[in-house]
């Protein structure tokens, strides 16, 4: 009891110190908080080292590396379990995998069929993958991510950020398109027809297993009316993102939320993006998030360390929280240090945020 609950207690008479003098109600109970379900997550690496130095950080679940580029022994339930396995002996655990589906120009992509819609190529492709989720369901891996790309991630010149690290770039009228792809030409209509015909053979197979399957925007969002070397990026606009999780509506098809690559669809990231983490976030469309933020706009952007940006990065966290969201956050796309070996102090630098972060909006109400 606080000195001004005492006088107030002696004012009142003899009568009303018996109940004045109880304890009153705890902060939980006067408040009782939201639960927070979100994890610090990460992508990339399973090896016993990384995996050790995850554990300390207090990283516990993960997306793993690819198993393999093909679907070899790797991809067998043989092959998954050892992986899971191998996660788990880190008290890890393996939440995701990466399809065969990388972020890579379609020259170098595993799987090029699917989105060049060569047959019978594309079905055969197509089979692979679903037996990919089929065994993921039998070994207890509960999602997958991938990507519908033919241009890979495109990027100018890297710039000076904080400290003098480099900051991963795009300036749209200094990047290259004299060249296409070997797609050619794929205008939006084209576009939609190959992603269509994947999903509408794919979802019904994610969700028959019970693994959710996210994939990631187009890194980064490109002009609807020119594209950039002959392609139309469908899935580098929020609304094309909308549309996507549209087609074959299912609670197991929905997105790998990058948020540093849906802020670089925006004219101002720093008020919009919590409005479009809001919109699919109530749909229960977003399986994973990428946590990146950045400087500057649509077609004019620097990757910055996660409290370099223009986005209030705790904001975010606290619209993931409101929406429910219980899936990993993630860091992604780090700043080059100089004499930083792969990036390993950025990326502690950035799992150390985050972990801060949800324990910041796990302590308000």
């Amino acid at each position: 009891m606080n000195r001004r609950e005492f006088i107030a207690a002696g004012a009142a008479g003899a009568a009303a110190l018996p109940a004045a003098l109880a304890p009153g109600p705890s902060v939980a109970e006067a408040a009782p908080r939201k639960r927070v379900n979100m994890k610090a997550g990460n992508q990339h690496q399973h090896s016993p080292e990384a995996l050790r130095a995850l554990a300390a950080f207090g990283i516990d679940h993960i997306c793993s590396g690819l198993p393999s580029r093909t679907m070899d022994a790797n991809w067998s339930v043989e092959g998954l379990t050892k992986l899971r396995e191998q996660v788990e002996s880190f008290g890890i655990k393996l939440e995701m995998v990466p399809l065969p589906m990388s972020s890579v120009e379609i020259s170098k992509a595993e799987m090029p069929a699917i989105l060049l819609g060569k047959d019978p190529d594309r079905d055969r492709e197509i089979d692979q993958i679903c037996r990919m989720l089929e065994n993921c369901a039998k070994v207890g891996i509960p999602a997958a991510k991938y990507n519908l790309t033919l241009l890979g991630v495109i990027r100018t010149p890297s710039t000076k950020g904080r400290g003098g690290a480099a900051y991963s770039t795009f300036v749209y009228d200094k990047a290259k398109q004299d060249t296409l792809t070997e797609a050619g030409r794929v205008t939006a209509e084209i576009m939609w027809d190959r992603i269509t015909y994947f999903l509408k053979r794919v979802v019904p197979v994610a969700e028959a297993n019970k693994v959710r399957i996210c994939c990631h925007p187009n890194d980064p969002g490109m002009p609807k009316i020119t594209g950039f070397r002959g392609v139309d990026c469908v899935m580098g606009t929020v609304e094309g993102l909308k549309k996507f999780v549209s087609i074959a509506e299912s609670p197991y098809h929905g997105l790998n939320f990058c948020q540093g690559t849906i802020s670089e669809m925006l004219e101002n990231p720093g008020r919009e993006i919590f409005d479009i983490i809001r919109y699919f976030g109530t749909r229960k469309k977003i399986f994973n998030v990428h946590f990146r933020n950045i400087k500057g706009r649509f077609l004019n952007f620097q990757e910055t360390f996660p409290d370099d940006g223009d986005v209030n990065m705790l904001q975010a966290m606290r619209v993931y929280k409101e929406v429910g969201y219980d899936g990993m956050i993630m860091p992604d796309h780090v700043p080059h240090i100089e004499g930083d070996t792969g990036g390993a102090q950025a990326f502690a630098y950035g799992f150390g945020y985050i972990q801060a972060l949800l324990q910041v909006v796990g302590q308000e109400a």
